[in-house]
Formats: structure tokens, sequence, C-alpha cells
């Protein structure tokens, strides 16, 4: 999603997924209103993610720039049509009900937008926040915002990963995010996640995916920016970075708990007896193999 300085995303909420974001670029606002009467207010800039939880109200605004944002949500089967929008609420509302409800008289609501606005221009925020009308609200126990980019990465000699689970996010219950950065040449190697799919966006660079699928089922694609690869829980897989440019690739889990095997990791828990029979090879080939994870391998020599 993109917007224009002030211009403002609604005040909506999502009745079947929870929200998950990663900023681009620019500089936005949010608010979010959540049930037991908690409320907060939070800037995000490029590197910052924010999450909110299946239906909880919120709304945004692009500040002083214009800022651009991926969106995730933690349900495939997500549509607008599970998107409630405060403006299509209160145009389908009889005038009297509104009048009880909010205070306004009937003629007050001829003033009001007919249908939903769903983006909408607005006036550039002020640097500092304005209060909350309801100055009662108690701050939010959980924060919606988490650094992803300030989370100390997991270095591996091809690259790094940001990884941000519930265990570092809590109120982020059903989603781990991850900046993967990829050098020229690197691989990340060969494994599979036990408890989650996984949903790729490739901000910049290219990578070749290799999926298997059991009973002799593979396939392989390649990827680029603004492109958007899908791995299903429990598929085996690699990725394999292309081209003379870093590569950066945003990720998505649908489980608040991270899980991973590593093909190195599963050799590494057998007996070597048990790998030379397996693979009809000899003792010494087998301690060749690799006995833990190795992340992200480096450009092949």
């Amino acid at each position: 999603m993109r917007l224009k300085p002030g211009a403002m995303r609604e005040l909506h909420w999502h009745a079947l997924a929870a929200e998950w974001a990663y900023v681009i670029e620019g500089r936005m606002r949010a608010t979010v209103v959540m049930p037991n009467s908690q409320s907060e207010i939070a800037e995000f800039v490029p590197g910052d993610t924010w999450y909110f939880p299946r239906g909880h109200g919120h709304a945004l605004q692009a500040m002083d720039q214009d800022c651009h944002f991926l969106l995730g949500f933690d349900n495939g089967h997500f549509s607008e049509f599970g998107t409630f929008s405060i403006t299509d609420w209160i145009a389908g509302t009889p005038p009297e009900i509104l009048t009880r409800n909010l205070g306004l008289p009937a003629s007050a609501f001829a003033q009001f937008p007919k249908k939903e606005v769903y983006i909408c221009p607005g006036k550039v925020p002020e640097r500092a926040a304005e209060r909350l009308r309801d100055t009662q609200l108690q701050p939010a126990q959980f924060s919606h915002k988490y650094r992803l980019d300030m989370q100390p990465p997991r270095v591996f000699p091809g690259g790094r990963e940001f990884l941000v689970s519930s265990r570092e996010f809590p109120i982020q219950t059903s989603l781990t995010s991850i900046r993967m950065d990829l050098q020229p040449g690197a691989l990340r190697e060969m494994h599979w996640h036990p408890n989650a799919d996984e949903w790729q966006y490739y901000v910049r660079g290219r990578a070749r995916i290799r999926v298997f699928g059991s009973h002799g089922r593979t396939r392989t694609e390649e990827f680029g920016p603004g492109q958007v690869a899908f791995i299903q829980q429990g598929y085996g897989h690699y990725v394999e970075q292309m081209g003379d440019e870093p590569t950066e690739i945003l990720i998505l889990f649908n489980s608040g708990e991270y899980q991973e095997i590593s093909l190195a990791n599963w050799l590494g828990g057998n007996p070597s007896s048990l790998l030379e029979d397996n693979f009809g090879i000899p003792k010494s080939m087998v301690e060749q193999l690799p006995k833990r994870e190795t992340g992200i391998l480096a450009k092949k020599a």
C-alpha cells in the first residue's frame, strides 16, 4: 500500500485476520484501540513492523512524505469483505440511531460520507502526536510496534536473518516475521518448517527456490522484486541467490512460534552407521557430511 503525505487509511478493523506490516519507505502514524479500554499511538519508519490482532480497531496516516508499506494477514481467506470501515458502518445506520448513539442531531449526518471512503486525503500530522480525545484510556499493555531491523540478526557466511516471533514481540501471536539478506551467490540451506507455511515477498534482488513435495515431486521457480513465493508447511526447500546484487526478502510464517529443521541438523542427529546403510556409502564419506545447520552458505569459491 502507498499513501501520499497526510493521506489516511480510515478507521477500520478486520474480523477475519490479524494485520502485519513492514514499512519500506516514508513515515507512518497509526492509532489502535483494543478491548479493555486500551489505546496506542505509534510512529513507524523504514524497518519497523506493526501487528494488529484480529478485531482491533485502527487507522493509518502518512506523515510528511510518501509512505510505502507491505501488508500481510494471518488468514489466507482474508478479503475486504472481512474489513469493517467506520464510514461504511455509519452510512448504513439510520440517522435516528446515530443521533442516540453519537449525540449529534439527525441533520448533521447529511454531511458524513454516503459510502466507505477507504483512503481519504488529510492534513499532514504534526510531529508531536495529538492527545487522545478520551484521556482516561489506558496505554497499551503490549506494544503493537516492533523494530524488525533493530533485532540482532542471525549472521551466517552468506547473509543474515532478522527474526521476530511471539517470543520477541508478544502481541504477534499468530505470525513470525523475518527479513533475510542474501549476498551474491549465497544459498539458504535445505530445510523445512514443521509447523507453518512460508510466504515470501521480494523487496530487491533475485533468487531461485526449489521445493520438494515428496514422491519425486519438485518444482523450481525464480523470483524478483515485487513477486511473492509460497511454500507449504512441511515441504523441503532451499533458496539460491541469483545475480550480482544482494537480495532482500521479507518472510512471514503463520505461527507465532518459529520452527525449522535443516538437512544438516537432521544428518548430525543420527549415528554414522545409520547413514552408511541409508545411503549405501562408506563411513569416510559420511564423516564429510555437515553435522549442524549452516543457515546461509557463502558463494562457492
